[in-house]
């Protein structure tokens, strides 16, 4: 019996154990859940997380996760939304979206969406809120400024008419390591006498600087100020305007009163030192905060922030007008342009610009600033700044002094403190290039730009101007490379990009896209075969050397082999044998080491005859020998699937002008024919047929070349007869060509006689070879200003 009742009594003992364990926990997350509604956030996330290790639950860690991002403590907010979520069976969508708004601000968001698919969960079904992907840079660097900032928290500067600066800081003491939230003057029941009880750090307050570099701190005249921050300087009235939190324990005997922040303005004598205090008609310290001010003058508007009446959600931006005596009219809400039903803060305005931080806008990081356009009647086109103005972290108090220097404060990484003050700084340097067609006209369709800052080891971000232009911001005293490719055109590359010594603001450049003359043809020439054979003969042996030779020197050219027979055997046997003639002109130049893989064939049997020696019909052999033939063509970029770089020989060439690699190539053969008669005759001699064959593939291969054709006779006989006789040498090369499919606008022909010998006989003794150079037709293929002219040609005399 004594035993049982020892039992019952450990038992009793171990339940009221667990149920006063379960009650005390439920007391502090009550307790907690108070100090939230009070924005006292470091204190409930000291007491949420005692009483998660209590007892760990869903409900508590969601708790502490939602409070670490009401102080915007991204790295604790991403571990206990990833702590929320591993409760699988109570955890909701939402929950895995607040974890990956987490990860996004802490860039971490491949770990999150890992974590999230490994739940199941798929990540386009969560409606996270939209935050900027901002990679753009704007033409500034933020420097810390040193002499102002410390290890705590230091934000927003002003500076009065005597060159005083004032900023704000918690540098009196340190009770943790914690940022403050939204850096607002927090509100609570009954304040520390020694700390905020919002931040769990010594109260805000304002310091001087002076313009011989002290720094002291500036006494608020308020009555029982504890924060005291914001400070806004109205030169012409001399008034410095604040934000202040008060020493308010009780109302009317009772003591359950919220003390929220207000607004207050003091003349400034010329110490810097504060005389007198006013305050903002539109405080309640009891009903709504009133903070952030920022005076315009030039509007005559107090700019503020607020969660008074008529707030569209946390905090808005207010402005209220005043006069002379500082007389201020009811607030007006700037409208939802601006506010959002997240949280507006730190307004300011410059010229037709208005500056503001949000956390409800699409962002960057956790709070970011924003520019806007500015008008007496409102303010539109809202634009997040981008990076490197915002960050992952919280950004905020834009100002610009009267200098011109523009500070913004931050806590992003690599600060001396938690929130510091960066002066910004313009030292990019503004690219600006033209990408252009042949016609000199900007391209504005898609091309791919890629611009490297080969000294920091980094990509640039480019972008296009309303103009088509190519935009980008360069850091100073750097070097930088370009690569600009577009499908079906060579790619541009270029390293003469450099900011080092470059005194200006914008650095310009051009680049040209050229098309790639895909499968251009630039030499042709035929070989010849005995019938029925397909070995290469003697003859042809000098043409396949040459091709071989300007292959080696030029890599962007690759042959095509035509081969050909003539119309006696059967289709199939010529099939093969044309096929034979193909491949014996690869195995020919692989003794040059030019790969098979450079070398196109194709093979026709007898179906392209070049004259009318068809099956059945008597020809004689020097006609039949023309169809025995392989066309041989160089083509430069053969592979229309490829995207070719500009080969390092053409580097200076404009490709505008395709021909000019005709021209180029053609030097280095030069054998465009040159056609030579008998004596008094006009007849074509079988072997310049063979070359006119080789002058029509080249017309066919080539449709923007035009032939010019010149006939010219000796000098014998008298000057009517002679001009009458190079007529018809130089009509009989034009039907020639037109009977090989050259349409008669291309070509052009013209007689000389013999008004232009190239031995003049009249003066003197020619011998007959003499006499035949000049009994010739001299073809010369040309195209707007690309002129080439065939050389002349040993011939025999007649």
């Amino acid at each position: 019996m004594k035993k049982t009742l020892t039992i019952i009594s450990i038992s009793a003992s171990l339940f009221l154990g667990i149920v006063g364990g379960a009650s005390a926990q439920k007391s502090k997350v009550r307790y907690a859940d108070q100090q939230m509604e009070l924005m006292n956030y470091q204190h409930a996330i000291e007491q949420y997380k005692e009483a998660y290790a209590k007892k760990p639950s869903y409900d508590v860690a969601k708790k502490v996760a939602e409070a670490y991002d009401m102080v915007r403590d991204y790295d604790q907010s991403y571990e206990w939304w990833s702590n929320v979520v591993a409760y699988e069976d109570e955890a909701e969508q939402s929950d895995f979206a607040n974890l990956l708004s987490a990860a996004q601000l802490t860039d971490k968001r491949d770990e999150a969406l890992s974590l999230i698919q490994a739940r199941g969960v798929s990540a386009d079904s969560l409606d996270v809120e939209d935050l900027i992907t901002v990679s753009s840079r704007k033409k500034v660097k933020l420097e810390n400024v040193a002499d102002l900032n410390s290890e705590a928290s230091d934000f927003i500067i002003e500076e009065d008419a005597n060159g005083n600066q004032f900023f704000v800081s918690d540098r009196g003491g340190s009770y943790s390591s914690e940022m403050p939230g939204i850096r607002i003057d927090g509100r609570n029941k009954i304040f520390s006498e020694e700390k905020s009880d919002y931040t769990d750090r010594e109260y805000f307050s304002i310091y001087k600087k002076n313009e011989a570099g002290e720094v002291t701190e500036v006494m608020s005249n308020v009555p029982g100020t504890f924060n005291f921050s914001d400070p806004s300087y109205a030169k012409e009235a001399g008034v410095l305007f604040y934000s202040v939190t008060r020493d308010i324990k009780k109302v009317r005997k009772t003591r359950d009163i919220t003390v929220q922040p207000e607004i207050y303005y003091s003349n400034v004598n010329e110490n810097g030192e504060l005389e007198g205090f006013t305050a903002f008609p539109y405080n309640d310290s009891l009903k709504h905060s009133v903070m952030n001010p920022f005076v315009d003058e030039e509007a005559k508007r107090l700019y503020f922030a607020s969660d008074m009446e008529g707030s569209m959600g946390g905090y808005d931006i207010f402005y209220s007008e005043y006069d002379e005596e500082m007389n201020f009219s009811a607030p007006v809400n700037l409208g939802s342009s601006v506010n959002t039903d997240g949280n507006e803060s730190h307004p300011f305005r410059k010229g037709d610009k208005f500056y503001f931080s949000s956390t409800g806008h699409p962002r960057v990081g956790g709070m970011d600033v924003y520019m806007a356009d500015y008008t007496p009647s409102g303010v539109s086109n809202v634009q997040n700044m981008g990076m490197p103005i915002n960050s992952s972290a919280d950004d905020f108090g834009y100002r610009e002094m009267e200098d011109g220097e523009v500070y913004l404060s931050s806590n992003r990484n690599g600060g001396m403190g938690l929130d510091d003050i960066y002066l910004m700084e313009e030292v990019y340097k503004q690219f600006l290039a033209r990408v252009i067609d042949c016609e000199g006209v900007i391209i504005n369709d898609s091309y791919m730009a890629t611009l490297r800052d080969e000294t920091q080891n980094g990509n640039v971000v480019t972008q296009r101007n309303p103009k088509g232009e190519l935009t980008a911001e360069l850091e100073p005293d750097s070097d930088f490379s370009i690569s600009i490719s577009k499908p079906g055109y060579f790619t541009i590359t270029a390293d003469d990009i450099s900011t080092k010594g470059f005194e200006g603001d914008t650095l310009k450049k051009e680049y040209k896209l050229s098309p790639i003359p895909y499968q251009l043809p630039v030499f042709v020439d035929i070989v010849y075969y005995d019938l029925d054979k397909y070995v290469i003969r003697e003859d042809a042996k000098e043409a396949l050397d040459k091709i071989a030779e300007v292959m080696k020197k030029y890599t962007f050219l690759d042959l095509l082999v035509a081969s050909h027979t003539d119309s006696r055997a059967s289709d199939e046997y010529n099939i093969t044998l044309s096929n034979n003639r193909a491949q014996a002109v690869t195995e020919y130049m692989a003794q040059y080491n030019i790969p098979a893989d450079r070398i196109r064939l194709e093979w026709f049997g007898e179906q392209n005859l070049v004259n009318d020696c068809g099956n059945g019909v008597p020809c004689p052999d020097v006609d039949h020998q023309l169809n025995r033939r392989s066309e041989l063509v160089l083509e430069a970029f053969p592979d229309p699937t490829k995207q070719y770089d500009i080969p390092e020989e053409l580097k200076d060439m404009d490709f505008c002008k395709p021909e000019d690699i005709f021209d180029m190539v053609q030097k280095d053969i030069n054998d465009i024919p040159t056609i030579y008669f008998d004596f008094d005759k006009s007849m074509l001699r079988s072997v310049h047929k063979q070359d006119l064959e080789r002058t029509a593939i080249m017309l066919k291969r080539l449709p923007n070349l035009m032939l010019f054709i010149e006939g010219h006779t000796d000098q014998r006989g008298d000057d009517a007869y002679n001009e009458s006789l190079s007529e018809r040498r130089a009509d009989v090369v034009k039907e020639y060509l037109i009977n090989r499919g050259i349409e008669e606008n291309r070509m052009e022909h013209k007689w000389f006689g013999e008004t232009k010998p190239i031995h003049d006989c009249s003066t003197g003794t020619c011998t007959e070879a003499m006499h035949q150079l000049n009994r010739r037709t001299e073809l010369r293929l040309e195209k707007g200003s690309f002129t080439y002219t065939g050389r002349q040609k040993k011939v025999d005399t007649m």
